[in-house]
């Protein structure tokens, strides 16, 4: 399957939504406040800030409280039929707000809109909805909402040019302290249970000069940490020569104190990555690597594209190069045609790679995906015990993890005051595993090192390293 090249959005449409952005907010009906509901991945959430930054520009204030907005606008997911039902039922609640404020201004978009006929489906169930917009069209926001407001009409935007890469839109970022940054879209694996092939398109990957000089940009800024998204980072080619490893090194000498990176498709996981991860001065020892079932049988059904042995020989040469890795994972419960004893393979598994953490779900058939019309699909009640089971061993896997890091020291980045103890605050380790300890507000935003005392359900418990 060939790459598919990306095509940038041009000057002209740059300079066509800066002026549609002016236009906006010299209107005088024109809302004057946003609230922006988020939905899905580390993506959606920094989609999320792109919107926020957009709209911005165009004018409008942030509104803490949805229901005290101009205009609310809902990023959705489509990855589980859970994640569509939670934010359509979320848009039905402000139904009855806009009775009452006839001015209020609802927007969907997202993966969810990205679907065939999902936009044109949802302004037609849902009348009270004013604007739907694609993944692809998100750029496009100011003269959509520029449409809205002068037309008085209900707009709807969904692009079906997946290739496009939409550089220089304004960012509001959410933390201070720590960023994100895409540095490819879409997906070409087509694992037969997901949809993000489809509403996300085809992987395309930005050039290498403007992710770094993203983070250079960040680094002058005070960030301490940096994320970089993409559905399979593995594979990122900006162009000859701009390979992930080649990526990761470049962004290492950049200086910033912490680099992260999600997510990772186990077969593309290759020797020289994982040899640039462990010579890395800034990467932090963390990796999630989904694994989605234990099975080999399932793994293929799943399209996956590689076996139960092969997975376990990346994981060993990770722990060979990094012995101190903490590694996550994803697992999908109840896939159509799991057996029971292919469901041990998956608790098996658990036990013989020992995650820090796991994020596990029943799969969940989606419309236009393979694994929706396959035979033998599970019954609810099979799949729930099975769920049942799987976090009862992540839960041991976890606890297991957890102990063998009491005596050991961390670098915490504090993130925020805990919610539950006083005079205490938290924040991630290099090893992605939330530390709580004394401190104040002063903390938040810096880098602190710590020894690991004890460790609770989801967290550890750390005491500062005295003199640091």
């Amino acid at each position: 399957m060939s790459k598919l090249a990306p095509v940038y959005v041009s000057p002209e449409e740059e300079e066509r939504q800066r002026q549609a952005a002016q236009v906006f907010a010299s209107l005088p009906d024109r809302p004057r406040t946003y609230h922006i509901v988020t939905y899905g991945c580390q993506m959606n959430a920094h989609d999320s800030e792109k919107l926020a930054g957009i709209l911005r520009s165009m004018g409008l204030a942030e509104s803490p409280q949805r229901e005290d907005a101009d205009f609310v606008l809902f990023n959705t997911c489509c990855i589980r039929d859970n994640a569509e039902r939670r934010a359509l039922g979320n848009v039905n609640w402000l139904k009855e707000i806009k009775k009452d404020r006839p001015s209020l201004l609802i927007g969907v978009c997202g993966c969810m809109v990205q679907q065939p006929h999902m936009a044109e489906g949802i302004l037609k169930q849902y009348k009270f909805i004013d604007l739907a917009f694609g993944t692809h069209n998100m750029h496009e926001l100011p003269s959509l909402l520029c449409r809205l407001v002068e037309e008085k009409q209900r707009v709807v935007s969904v692009s079906g040019q997946e290739n496009l890469i939409a550089e220089g839109v304004p960012v509001r970022r959410l933390y201070p302290h720590h960023a994100f940054i895409t540095i490819m879209y879409g997906c070409d694996n087509f694992c037969s249970y997901c949809v993000v092939p489809y509403v996300r398109g085809r992987e395309r990957s930005r050039r290498m000069s403007d992710i770094l000089h993203e983070a250079e940009e960040l680094q002058k800024s005070g960030v301490q940490e940096i994320m970089l998204l993409g559905q399979n980072v593995n594979s990122y080619q900006g162009g000859p020569g701009e390979t992930f490893p080649n990526l990761l090194k470049a962004l290492d000498g950049i200086g910033i104190p912490r680099i992260r990176f999600m997510t990772s498709h186990p077969k593309d996981l290759s020797q020289e990555l994982i040899q640039v991860m462990a010579d890395s001065r800034h990467l932090c020892n963390h990796l999630h690597l989904p694994v989605q079932s234990g099975s080999d049988q399932v793994l293929q059904a799943m399209n996956r594209g590689y076996t139960r042995s092969v997975y376990l020989d990346k994981v060993r040469s990770l722990r060979e190069a990094m012995p101190q890795i903490g590694l996550t994972t994803d697992f999908i419960v109840g896939f159509p045609g799991e057996t029971e004893d292919q469901f041990e393979d998956s608790l098996s598994l658990v036990e013989e790679v020992g995650y820090d953490a796991a994020f596990s779900f029943v799969f969940s058939p989606r419309k236009g995906t393979c694994a929706a019309l396959m035979p033998g699909q599970v019954e609810a009640s099979v799949a729930s015990r099975r769920m049942d089971r799987l976090l009862e061993a992540l839960a041991k896997s976890t606890a297991q993890s957890y102990q063998g890091m009491i005596g050991k020291t961390e670098q915490v980045l504090v993130e925020s005051i805990s919610k539950r103890n006083k005079g205490q605050v938290s924040g991630k380790g290099k090893r992605n595993i939330t530390i709580t300890m004394d401190g104040t507000q002063e903390d938040i935003g810096h880098i602190v090192p710590v020894t690991i005392t004890s460790a609770a359900v989801n967290t550890l418990r750390a005491e500062r390293i005295k003199g640091e």
